[in-house]
């Protein structure tokens, strides 16, 4: 991947399973009365823990997935497809779930394979925010944002 931020980020903001866990109910409210959901799209892998909460939140059963990487570390790169979604066709109906919105990079990919999608981001920077139909908080552009599911595994 070509990396188009060489730097490391200089504000790093630790996020816990408990305020991911407030922000998916939050961002559930948000979007129940724009529904019905005819299934959810996670963005991998980041959008796969906000996408199980939302989805029972909601009493939504059938979740895809679509894999695009476009970090190395901390160092974002050219993104790629590596899985497409299989079952939600042109996006009508699908609620598509990430955990972040940063370029917008990735948000611009899902939205040319699946333009008709409403897509819900429980986080936003500046950059990309505009992409997503609806996000729970936003955090400046320069910060780091450390998921709880992307710490180390103890050995």
């Amino acid at each position: 991947m070509k990396s188009s931020h060489p730097a490391p980020p200089r504000h790093r903001i630790a996020l816990s399973w408990d305020e991911v866990r407030r922000d998916c109910v939050e961002l559930a409210r948000l979007l129940a009365g724009r529904g019905p959901w005819r299934g959810i799209v996670a963005v991998t892998r980041g959008g796969l823990a906000p996408a199980a909460l939302v989805a029972r939140a909601l009493g939504v059963r059938l979740i895809e997935t679509v894999a695009i990487a476009s970090y190395d570390g901390q160092i974002l790169g050219e993104p790629m497809v590596l899985k497409p979604p299989s079952a939600a066709g042109d996006g009508a109906g699908w609620l598509v779930i990430d955990d972040l919105v940063d370029s917008g990079a990735t948000i611009r990919i899902v939205r040319t394979i699946l333009p008709t999608a409403h897509v819900a981001v429980l986080y936003a920077k500046p950059q990309g925010q505009a992409l997503a139909d609806v996000f729970v908080r936003s955090f400046p552009q320069e910060c780091w944002l450390d998921f709880p599911w992307e710490m180390p595994l103890p050995a």
